[in-house]
């Protein structure tokens, strides 16, 4: 007999959600510290995207063409192995107790999960995979004949209003459709993510930005703080 089919989708947000940094932004700084990118140059140009990110004016074909140059063209096992000692080195430390029980919460609830982040597939899989969350819907990064990502996009960007057109065409794979469930929660820091959290049924602003926060407080919608 089959399972029930989950009452609650829950949706998180993950760099400055569940994780207190910007994976993206980290993940150059990592390239710098590990002598992929060119020192200071770069790293002014990485805080320069991320300061936009933060502004919500991130033009992010630029980004993604940038944050994937240092890397793309190496070889696969090389960027592989990069990424490992990221995760270990970086991410893992910073996967607080807060964010793992708010997770395992809503997975011990039924809750069908998803991370939704703008940061790529690439960066985010392996931080998905320690929270223990089945489905990431990240920025798919364009690959050759060959397999090499190409510094563009494929398809239609996690950013933004993007978000839910994403969610959409992934519900939509599982066939569900936002209809089908009693509630839909979704986690966020940022104003970037105003487009969804605006259609979910139950917003939650956690570790607000300033900007958030303020529309959070006029809206009536719970703040929540993983990081205190």
């Amino acid at each position: 007999m089959n399972a029930p089919a989950p009452q609650a989708l829950t949706l998180f947000d993950l760099d400055g959600t569940l994780i207190p940094n910007d994976s993206d932004h980290a993940f150059g700084s990592f390239m710098v510290q590990i002598g992929w990118a060119d020192g200071a140059e770069w790293q002014a140009r990485n805080d320069e995207f991320y300061a936009q990110y933060q502004a919500g004016c991130l033009d992010l074909n630029a980004y993604i063409e940038f944050a994937t140059s240092v890397w793309r063209r190496r070889p696969a096992a090389e960027a592989l192995a990069a990424r490992e000692r990221f995760m270990a080195e970086v991410m893992a430390p910073l996967i607080g107790d807060n964010a793992r029980a708010l997770v395992q919460r809503h997975a011990d609830a039924g809750d069908l999960l998803a991370i939704v982040t703008a940061t790529n597939e690439f960066v985010t899989a392996p931080i998905a995979a320690a929270f223990g969350v089945p489905h990431l819907i990240a920025v798919r990064l364009e690959r050759d004949g060959q397999g090499q990502c190409t510094g563009r996009i494929d398809g239609v960007p996690s950013f933004q209003a993007g978000k839910i057109e994403r969610v959409q065409q992934w519900l939509a794979g599982l066939g569900r459709q936002w209809q089908d469930f009693e509630r839909v929660n979704f986690y966020s820091d940022s104003i970037n993510d105003l487009p969804l959290l605006e259609l979910v049924s139950h917003p939650v602003a956690t570790n607000p930005t300033p900007a958030l926060a303020d529309i959070a407080s006029t809206r009536g919608w719970p703040q929540l703080n993983l990081f205190a």
